[in-house]
């Protein structure tokens, strides 16, 4: 073969390298197209790929919580007397869950006494004698009643215990900020307020109250 003709051979050799080059190239770019799927920013599918968003899922979840507790309120003379008749049957009557104790949702109206740490109590007309009620006021609420209020919100729903604290937290917030922002917390001894919230019921005469609402009269 000529020096002539190897130049040529090579020549044609080396185009279709490069057009095999090319070719493969292009299916591989091809490939990752078809298994490219987009996620827009901010959709639920975006938020998972992020994981846990505490925040998010309180201010998601608190209008549904906030709405069960309304509804199945028990008025706080009425509650206090069937615990104090027939603890076991009251709870199963209205209240959710057990282990440290059950969550109950609770209403009534009262006159707002001395506060101490975001907390106050409330003296309420008709509540037996000994019975003392208390309710958070914030800027800071402690517990997880609204998390545990409505009995399907679990910790198999979340990767790990951080994740469950930071669900009961998140909802906690939520309210805060729907409920209590605009509470002038210096002013309240000596108001009438109505507060329908929920408790966990640890000690039948001491009821700290996590509010969902709270009217001022």
């Amino acid at each position: 073969m000529s020096s002539t003709d190897a130049s040529i051979s090579g020549t044609r050799n080396g185009s279709r390298a490069k057009f095999v080059v090319a070719g493969v190239v292009a299916a591989v770019i091809a490939g990752i197209a078809v298994d490219t799927h987009v996620v827009p920013i901010g959709s639920e599918q975006d938020l998972r790929q992020q994981g846990f968003n505490a925040t998010i899922y309180g201010q998601q979840e608190f209008p549904r919580i906030r709405e069960n507790i309304a509804t199945r309120a028990v008025n706080a003379p009425q509650l206090a007397a069937e615990i104090a008749e027939d603890q076991a049957t009251a709870v199963a009557r209205h209240g959710v869950g057990d282990g440290i104790g059950p969550v109950i949702p609770v209403r009534f109206t009262g006159i707002i006494g001395e506060g101490r740490s975001g907390i106050h109590d409330v003296t309420i007309d008709g509540l037996p004698d000994g019975v003392r009620v208390r309710v958070q006021t914030g800027p800071a609420i402690n517990g997880t009643e609204l998390r545990d209020a409505t009995g399907d919100i679990s910790f198999g729903q979340f990767r790990n215990q951080i994740e469950y604290q930071d669900a009961g937290s998140a909802l906690n917030r939520a309210m805060a900020s729907e409920v209590l922002a605009d509470l002038n917390r210096d002013t309240l001894e000596g108001s009438t307020v109505t507060v329908t919230g929920a408790f966990r019921l640890v000690n039948p005469a001491n009821w700290l109250v996590t509010p969902i609402e709270l009217v001022l009269q």
